[in-house]
């Protein structure tokens, strides 16, 4: 009879792979098997003379399902939404190069621009309308008298000249309304009309952000109009 030696270690020695998978922490929710699971569980070892009240049992079934709805519906939603906002941004690219009329009194005079326009916005019936166009700092350049004018959206154009038939430079210029009311001076809301540079797509749920000349930026709901 042969005898075989044994020469290496007992495989048994070597450190064992783990065939049992590690949770990394990224399934932490309750799946519906797995409350069916805890509520046949709850159903096996509950105590004979209390048993699980029916209304109880069909609560608990319907708090789940609810939950459960809610979560995959959130997921529905942001991807719905996500997707909306992707379609925005694609429809908004269409404004590059376009007009767009926003809510203020800033405009931004270019060197390539015929000057600047927008809208005088009032609810009643103004008279001796007066538009002036400013510098930052206060500075009147022009004053724009428009008379009587009747409730609406006044428009109103400025050629960027000063008074004098001065061109002015580029830069950030600040248009204001002022009438007569009811035999009272009001100060008048405007909206100007604004050039849009480019589109991005901002971050924070904040939508489509239109960059305008002057290097200033606004969200898209902000538009009034498209078109100056």
């Amino acid at each position: 009879m042969e005898l075989t030696r044994n020469t290496g270690l007992d495989p048994n020695l070597y450190l064992q792979e783990d065939k049992v998978p590690v949770d990394d922490g990224s399934n932490q929710r309750l799946s519906q098997e797995d409350f069916f699971a805890l509520l046949t569980e709850q159903l096996a070892n509950q105590d004979p003379t209390k048993p699980v009240d029916n209304d109880q049992m069909v609560s608990q079934m319907t708090s789940f399902s609810i939950s459960e709805g809610i979560d995959e519906l959130n997921v529905q939603f942001q991807d719905f939404a996500s997707s909306m906002t992707s379609n925005q941004a694609l429809q908004a690219s269409s404004l590059i190069g376009q007009d767009v009329l926003l809510p203020g009194n800033v405009g931004y005079l270019s060197n390539t621009s015929d000057g600047l326009s927008g809208v005088v916005i009032t609810e009643q019936s103004t008279q001796n309308l007066e538009i002036t166009i400013e510098s930052e700092i206060g500075e009147v350049f022009k004053t724009i008298n428009a008379g009587t004018q009747p409730a609406g959206n006044i428009e109103f154009n400025w050629d960027g000249k000063d008074s004098n038939g001065n061109v002015l430079p580029p830069g950030n210029y600040i248009i204001r309304a002022q009438g007569t009311q009811y035999g009272d001076s009001t100060t008048l809301p405007t909206a100007i009309n604004r050039h849009v540079d480019s589109v991005s797509l901002a971050g924070n749920n904040q939508g489509v952000i239109l960059n305008l000349d002057g290097e200033s930026s606004v969200n898209l709901s902000e538009v009034i109009q498209i078109g100056g």
